[in-house]
């Protein structure tokens, strides 16, 4: 499983190509489960977004992603678009790795 933590406290049109070829690098095929930590992004438009499902395809057909910490801004983007239904959201890290552990 892989852990990545957003150090970024915006994840939008400007900082989301330089984190996709961040994740793109990172994972390289080496999990195909992954927890994002989001605690300290504040802001996260569509672009964000569509990083994180590239992120899951990246993941491959029986990957998984949790999302942990997300600020209630970011939760609401994912209720708004229905993308709560794709993800596992969760409070905490702990709680995503024990979600990804099911």
């Amino acid at each position: 499983m892989a852990v990545i933590k957003v150090k970024a406290g915006r994840l939008d049109a400007t900082a989301g190509p330089a984190f996709k070829a961040d994740l793109q690098s990172h994972l390289n095929g080496r999990a195909n489960r992954a927890l994002l930590d989001l605690h300290d992004v504040t802001f996260m438009d569509s672009t964000g977004l569509g990083v994180l499902v590239s992120l899951l395809k990246m993941l491959g057909k029986d990957g998984a992603l949790a999302v942990a910490g997300a600020q209630p801004s970011v939760r609401r983007l994912f209720e708004l678009t229905r993308l709560d239904t794709v993800f596992r959201l969760t409070d905490s890290v702990d709680a995503a790795r024990e979600a990804l552990s099911e």
